[in-house]
């Protein structure tokens, strides 16, 4: 073990000397206090470490015990339901051990050693096993069953394998490489910064259906895919991200809390529990894990909690399944970079960031993806993340915005003139796209309706129309507008306020069906195909205008799914109306 000495010490940074043999990225261990802390500088035999934890009364002299390993994550059997600090400590563990605050140098190991778990091979002696083959299965909760796989660069002929009720590190498996016998526990250990390997990666050709019509209709993001979501302050991130993690559909949810107020991660701790997963019923945090790192914990620790959070995401992808991952914010994660940086004397970049910035950045969401994984049987794994960004002020120039719209292909533009309006989700229609539309188009097509992508483009057109017209209606007001440019704001207004406004905290509302979306923007559509042949025909805008049935329609999006039916009967509802309207046209002009 390499033993140096501390020479110097700033805040979460400490510089210690005699460390020759060390590694950039080695886990060291600082003072008698035995602080965790990660070498992100080395200079002959000097080392600047990065402390995870609060680094007060520690000083020049003490020493520093090096590791002579990467920072790493667990991986395996307990993960789940589980909530994490940034570097994989069970804080729920930590909160029993020395109550409600993390008592420095606490030494915790991210899974539990003493609970067994149920393995059951799904091969046999004699079997010959490449990387990535699964050896067996263990049903980790009601919702989720961990595949067992062979650890990377680890291949032969297994000479043992048992079944029964192990601990993750008790030996389960012995494969013969050559003259080498290798064992395999249910635990494996991946070192953080580097990406879990893949066989091939493929484009994302299916849609992360989020229950939320905003995204799913007019932004998709593929599964598989990237997305983020800046926004000023009050803009709702926190709310979309809720919303990402309660709804989305992927079998696994890893939600990442990095430097967000403690409140907030309460709110998902005390949610999740008590909502219902709408494919089983079960529990949502029942396929969860979650990664706190808080706004008053160490702020070195906050950069740990995205490598730890997006590991861990690799490991169930790796198994054939899809993973959400939501990471709030990142823009927090870019702050802990910079002060760090600062701290290091480099040389700064953009605003005080770090120059390296967008290459952390881009690293980050490039381990997203549709992948083949490791293996024989050619299982299809995908990884879709999804970043909230916090620019001052709501400043898309911010560079951590920039960094990021380089790299995703999603871009959910939150607006605080929308929040202003209580119109939620505050997603600007007219700011926002989709990289993935055009290859999704399919999907749609062949899971939802034909005419899906069609409805789309006519509902953006009219949005579009309806934001030129606006600028003069400001000017001029709206009787100065011809009949048709007044019903192409009648029905504007309806697909903002009765499909794009969605209320997270109503219990039919907070999720809605690509089927559900479908229709409900069909309706719209055709209310304004069927009143804009109506004006050709003579009809008056003001009797459009006053229609009973745009109250049915507005109320349509409250009709629960297993009734979706029921919307379709709108359509012969504006048939009626129309009709009538008609026969009273023709008797007054009699």
């Amino acid at each position: 073990m390499i033993k140096g000495k501390i020479v110097r010490v700033s805040g979460p940074l400490v510089v210690a000397e005699g460390m020759l043999g060390c590694k950039m990225y080695d886990v060291v261990n600082v003072s008698e206090k035995r602080l965790m802390g990660e070498i992100i500088e080395l200079k002959e035999d000097l080392a600047s470490i990065q402390v995870y934890e609060d680094t007060e009364g520690i000083g020049p002299g003490e020493p520093v015990y090096g590791t002579g390993a990467p920072l790493s994550v667990e991986l395996g059997p307990g993960l789940i339901e589980s909530i994490f600090d940034g570097t994989q400590r069970p804080l729920n563990i930590i909160r029993e051990m020395s109550g409600d605050y993390i008592t420095r140098g606490i030494s915790i190991p991210g899974l539990d050693r003493k609970k067994k778990w149920r393995f059951k091979p799904t091969r046999k002696k004699g079997d010959k096993v490449i990387s990535g083959d699964i050896l067996g299965t263990v049903r980790e909760t009601t919702l989720v069953t961990i595949k067992i796989m062979v650890p990377p660069d680890i291949s032969g002929t297994i000479v043992e394998i048992k079944e029964g009720d192990f601990t993750v590190d008790e030996r389960i498996v012995v494969i013969k490489d050559g003259n080498e016998k290798k064992e395999i526990e249910l635990l494996q250990v991946w070192p953080v910064r580097i990406p879990r390997p893949f066989k091939k990666k493929l484009s994302p050709m299916e849609t992360l259906v989020t229950g939320q019509r905003v995204l799913d209709t007019f932004f998709p993001v593929g599964k598989g895919g990237t997305a983020c979501v800046p926004g000023p302050f009050g803009s709702g991130k926190t709310i979309i991200q809720h919303q990402l993690a309660k709804w989305a559909d992927a079998e696994i949810i890893v939600y990442i809390g990095c430097g967000e107020r403690g409140n907030e991660m309460t709110d998902v701790l005390l949610e999740f529990p008590e909502l219902k997963d709408p494919k089983s019923g079960e529990p949502l945090m029942k396929r969860t894990v979650l990664i706190a790192n808080t706004s008053n914990m160490p702020v070195a620790a906050r950069e740990a909690s995205v490598y730890t959070g997006i590991t861990i995401a690799e490991y169930f992808r790796d198994m054939g399944i899809s993973v959400a991952l939501m990471a709030d914010s990142t823009s927090r994660w870019a702050e802990a970079m910079r002060e760090i940086s600062g701290r290091l004397e480099e040389m700064p970049g953009e605003e005080g960031y770090p120059a390296y910035l967008g290459a952390r950045i881009a690293s980050f969401y490039e381990r997203a993806g549709r992948v083949i994984c490791l293996g024989s049987d050619e299982r299809e794994g995908m990884l879709s993340v999804i970043g909230a960004v916090s620019p001052p002020g709501g400043d898309l120039s911010d560079p951590v915005v920039q960094s990021t719209l380089r790299v995703v292909k999603v871009f959910w533009s939150l607006e605080d003139k929308l929040a202003a309006m209580r119109h939620f989700p505050a997603i600007s229609w007219l700011n926002s796209y989709s990289l993935y539309s055009d290859s999704l188009e399919n999907y749609f097509r062949e899971n939802v309706e034909t005419d899906f992508v069609e409805n789309v483009r006519t509902a953006m057109t009219l949005l579009q129309n309806e934001a030129e017209l606006q600028e003069i209606v400001r000017l001029v007001g709206v009787d100065a507008l011809s009949e048709n440019d007044q019903l192409i704001l009648e029905v504007s207004r309806a697909i903002r306020e009765d499909f794009l406004h969605q209320n997270a905290f109503h219990d039919v509302d907070t999720y809605t069906s690509l089927k559900k979306q479908y229709l409900l923007l069909k309706i719209i559509l055709y209310f304004y195909e069927r009143t804009n042949e109506a004006l050709g025909e003579g009809t008056p805008i003001s009797a459009i205008k006053t229609m009973r049935v745009k109250n049915r329609i507005a109320r349509a999006k409250y009709i629960p799914e297993q009734e979706i039916a029921k919307i379709e009967e709108i359509i012969k509802d504006i048939d009626e109306e129309l009709t009538s309207i008609s026969r009273k046209e023709i008797k007054t002009e009699a």
